[in-house]
């Protein structure tokens, strides 16, 4: 496997999967292992996935400075991965935590993509906050599921403060469009993969920014912006998605029927076939602002 040493010598990790141009892929949690994201619903029949284990996750070593986990540090790891993969711009894909990565990334290097894809994920950056009112609204779209009676109660003592890792498993379900056994062994694989010391550092104080300063450097992102929400995701909502998408120059919004905060999990060819839509400019799409010649 594949690995290089970023900005302050630690050797991370990247996994190659597919053939085609390259797509960057972050993974969320935060701090979970590239392994969840799979061939992201079969998009690697359109393009060669790279997918960055975060450092002191998965295949990545662990930092000498465990300040490093903060989400603003782990920008100079993407950019110390597009260098490394020689790429003068790159098409970058984040997940949840992943995401917001990206758009911190975006904010700093605007001149360095060639496209972006946020998948349910990058409104913290911008100031865009998942309320208790969205999760209630998110959840109320799931009464008719057989384990609503039984997770509901425990998304409501979550919201009221008890302790997530308490009512977790109970919860776990709205996160899914389907609650299948699919969607269960992709859960049951998060405690192996996430480094969780390290995520309780990635949203760190400060570590996002500052909101009006990134809401700002957004606007120079003249690369196209696919921001894709599940229907039933709770973080962000379709409307704080679209929030995102206004942000930028060329940002889009894509909503995906039935699906969660795993979308390639719910429905695999519908994720893909969005993703890939995206990613594969019309013949007319040009070279100025949001073009995407390398």
């Amino acid at each position: 496997m594949p690995k290089f040493s970023t900005y302050d010598g630690t050797e991370l990790a990247y996994h190659v999967r597919g053939e085609g141009e390259p797509l960057v892929c972050l993974a969320g949690g935060p701090m979970r292992a590239s392994a969840y994201l799979g061939d992201l619903g079969g998009l690697t029949a359109h393009r060669r996935l790279v997918l960055l284990d975060p450092r002191g996750a998965g295949e990545s070593a662990e930092p000498a400075d465990p300040g490093t986990y903060r989400a603003d540090r782990q920008v100079d790891d993407v950019e110390a991965l597009r260098t490394h993969l020689g790429l003068e711009r790159l098409d970058l894909l984040g997940h949840s935590a992943g995401a917001t990565l990206a758009v911190l990334y975006a904010a700093a290097h605007p001149e360095r993509l060639t496209s972006l894809t946020l998948v349910t994920g990058g409104t913290r950056p911008a100031g865009i906050e998942a309320t208790a009112e969205d999760r209630r609204e998110a959840a109320d779209l799931r009464k008719d599921e057989p384990w609503y009676a039984e997770s509901r109660p425990a998304l409501d003592e979550m919201l009221a403060g008890r302790d997530i890792d308490e009512v977790w498993d109970l919860v776990l379900p709205f996160m899914y469009g389907r609650w299948d056994a699919t969607a269960r062994a992709h859960a049951a694989s998060d405690d192996d993969q996430t480094n969780f010391a390290a995520a309780d550092a990635f949203y760190a104080d400060g570590a996002l920014g500052d909101t009006a300063a990134t809401r700002a450097a957004l606007t120079a992102v003249t690369a196209p912006v696919l921001v894709l929400a599940g229907e039933y995701d709770a973080g962000p909502r379709p409307a704080r998605a679209a929030e995102l998408a206004a942000l930028f120059p060329h940002g889009r919004l894509a909503v995906q029927h039935g699906a969660g905060h795993y979308p390639w999990v719910d429905d695999p060819a519908a994720f893909a076939r969005t993703v890939a839509a995206f990613l594969t400019p019309p013949p007319d799409f040009g070279t100025g602002a949001g073009g995407r010649t390398r």
